[in-house]
């Protein structure tokens, strides 16, 4: 390993002049990484993952596997480093060695950039059915009810990559991925151009989707919910016809306007003389010109000191209008966040590769460490201050620790800082992650 031999030099403290070098051996920023390697081993996750790609390469003439740069990536992203850059150094480090179970350097930032750019479409499309296959393990037993979250969202870029359209709602230059959780957890992450109806191909990955789980729990309520931009008529027609739920947001018009006006102008009475901002809710039966029936329509007055604010669910689902609004429809918030950590916090919105396919690698690689964080916050962490924590979270509390790796004939030993403020909570976290 490259030693730097740059000297800090630093204002003194205690009459002492401080100084710092980078000759410290080796040391590590993210000893609590051993915990995604743990959940790992588990699951056995990133070797089936890898399992999923086939590889051209001459068998013989190979240095670095597919597993050997799964595991560099996945960990890596988990980690915070999102940029294949990062590995110009990160491969030469002791602890990545040991989490990619390579005893030696790992993969180049080039050698990392033809894996991406070479993985085929029918890797990408094996990839993507193990995450379901991922989810559907995740279950001890028979889930009552399955509530698929369907949500498209902006991924913003930057420059010449295949596949790239402006988009005028979102104002920018972008990809339009589709996301589907349950929950927590992250069934689908699907990189489309942004030239398309945003409810495109969701159609048809309901369908595979619902047959897959049905398969696997048969009768199990399933339920699909998503905004207004996926109350399509053969998304909802399909799913009449299959005995799957639904709970959709509809776009305001006219016509859902005059059947809510009654309701509407009770709530703009209620506010005239209490001064406070009313929501009432309701039931109406509405008949779009494309659909071939009348649908029931959870619709929601809201007035206050802005002026009216309607809002539309149309359901199959029965039960009281407010509590389904307020509790199974607005629900769906949460996916928002999940999609800001596989976004944001895991750099799922990093689509910098020129070829569109190499992107879509991208964002499966990060779902790959989306997951491996989830089980650790759901197994790892279930009951601890940190059940709820955020991948950001995870990761700076659990995962940024400093460690020196002293390495003999049969033994690794890492030294952790002795003023690491989570030790008890690291201990819980790996016990049960042993134990599971």
């Amino acid at each position: 390993m490259t030693v730097c031999s740059r000297t800090l030099s630093f204002s003194s403290v205690f009459n002492k002049v401080l100084s710092a070098d980078f000759r410290g051996g080796n040391i590590t920023s993210d000893a609590g990484a051993l915990l995604l390697r743990e959940a790992d081993r588990q699951l056995k996750f990133t070797s089936r993952l890898a399992a999923c790609i086939s590889d051209p390469r001459d068998p013989d003439l190979i240095e670095h596997t597919v597993l050997d740069m799964v595991r560099q990536r996945v960990y890596g992203i988990a980690l915070g480093y999102e940029d294949l850059n990062d590995f110009d150094t990160l491969r030469q480090d002791k602890l990545f060695q040991i989490l990619a179970e390579k005893d030696g350097p790992l993969a180049s930032p080039p050698t990392l950039c033809r894996f991406e750019n070479r993985t085929s479409q029918l890797s990408l499309l094996r990839m993507s059915e193990y995450l379901v296959e991922r989810f559907v393990e995740s279950f001890n037993g028979r889930p009552e009810k399955l509530v698929l979250d369907f949500d498209a969202t902006e991924d913003e870029i930057h420059g010449h990559q295949e596949k790239n359209f402006f988009h005028g709602y979102y104002d920018c230059y972008c990809y339009l991925p589709l996301y589907v959780f349950c929950g927590d957890k992250l069934l689908l992450s699907y990189l489309r151009p942004s030239n398309i109806d945003a409810a495109l191909h969701a159609g048809p990955i309901l369908k595979l989707l619902v047959k897959r789980l049905r398969a696997e729990w048969p009768g199990v309520q399933i339920i699909l919910r998503g905004d207004s931009g996926f109350a399509r008529k053969r998304i909802l027609s399909w799913c009449e016809r299959n005995k799957v739920d639904y709970i959709v947001g509809l776009a305001r018009n006219t016509r859902l306007e005059s059947l809510s006006q009654p309701l509407m102008n009770a709530a703009k009475k209620c506010f005239d003389e209490t001064k406070e901002k009313q929501r009432l809710f309701a039931w109406i039966d509405y008949k779009a010109g494309t659909w071939k029936h009348a649908r029931h329509v959870i619709a929601k007055a809201e007035y206050s000191n802005k002026g009216e604010n309607p809002r539309y669910v149309v359901t199959t689902l029965s039960g009281d209008a407010q509590e389904l609004y307020e509790q199974d429809y607005c629900a769906r918030g949460e996916m928002e966040n999940r999609i800001k950590e596989h976004q944001s916090e895991l750099f799922g919105g990093r689509t910098s590769c020129h070829k569109f396919r190499a992107n879509q690698l991208r964002l499966l690689l990060v779902s790959a460490a989306y997951v491996l964080m989830e089980y650790i916050r759901a197994h790892a962490l279930k009951g601890t201050v940190l059940e709820q924590a955020q991948c950001h979270t995870m990761r700076l509390k659990l995962m940024k620790i400093g460690a020196r790796i002293v390495t003999s004939v049969r033994r690794i030993v890492l030294h952790l800082s002795g003023g690491y403020p989570y030790t008890e909570l690291l201990t819980i976290a790996l016990a049960r992650l042993s134990s599971a």
